[in-house]
């Protein structure tokens, strides 16, 4: 059976009927988000070790620690990395459920235009967060790292508290996972029609200026953290330009075959 995509619901719902459907819709996210986060719970343990991996690997070996300063610290850390991690866990979830309500609203021809832009999100949210992850915290911690030593004989050694390790390593995986979201944003920009690809590809040295500058402001203050942000970022705004490219050609190959189709019923 092939796939078929179904144009707007002919059935005209009263207000009523999509507000409740609209509490439906967020109660299964919500519910979703508790279940998510209390598995996690369960297993806060292993999900902040293997948060704090790239930490322990920029230490040398038997050395480094994470300290509390505050007695409920590390129990609000252990909330906010099962709250996080059951976010992650839960996201599929939640964007069906707003995909589920928000299609019967759209055209057939919308919902094919918006599908691949769902798909596409989460793949560059995980490639972004990968990036930091695997990348970019090892070498940013070493960076850091390196500033310890001795300085008028006294020593001067890192002793990260947890609850700050926490903030940085969130810092990094949102920071990247969402400028990695840049072609998307470009990409409906453009399909809507408020941008052109001759207008971006124009701009280009303002969106590079601009780049880096965002790239200085998400990342923590070390250059090789901010150069392997805007990197990608760069060559993802050609990437998009590119797909444009193959968009618009779309399009004026379809506007071409209606203008033939209108001269041909024309001439019959």
């Amino acid at each position: 059976m092939a796939f078929e995509v179904k144009d707007i619901d002919e059935s005209k719902a009263p207000l009523l009927d999509h507000l409740i459907e609209l509490r439906t819709r967020l109660m299964r996210s919500i519910v979703a988000l508790i279940v998510a986060f209390c598995v996690c719970l369960y297993f806060v343990d292993p999900i902040f070790g293997f948060l704090v991996q790239p930490l322990r690997d920029a230490f040398p070996d038997g050395e480094g620690q994470l300290i509390f300063t505050k007695l409920p610290e590390v129990f609000f850390v252990e909330l906010k990395v099962a709250l996080f991690a059951g976010f992650m866990v839960s996201f599929p979830i939640i964007a069906n459920q707003l995909w589920a309500f928000v299609a019967p609203g759209l055209y057939a021809n919308e919902k094919r235009a918006f599908l691949p832009f769902l798909v596409a999100t989460p793949v560059l949210f995980l490639g972004g967060a990968a990036l930091a992850y695997y990348i970019v915290m090892p070498t940013a911690f070493l960076f850091f790292l390196g500033f310890g030593g001795e300085v008028g004989g006294l020593d001067i050694k890192a002793l990260p508290a947890t609850g700050d390790y926490l903030n940085l390593v969130m810092q990094f995986i949102l920071a990247f996972g969402l400028t990695f979201l840049l072609p998307v944003l470009l990409m409906l920009l453009h399909r809507a029609g408020i941008v052109s690809r001759a207008q971006l590809a124009g701009a280009r040295r303002y969106v590079i200026v601009g780049v880096v500058a965002l790239a200085a402001i998400v990342t923590p203050p070390d250059p090789g953290s901010q150069v392997i942000l805007a990197v990608p970022l760069l060559l993802l705004f050609e990437g998009s330009l590119f797909l444009m490219r193959f968009q618009e050609k779309k399009v004026i190959d379809q506007n071409g075959q209606t203008e033939e189709e209108k001269s041909a019923a024309a001439d019959a």
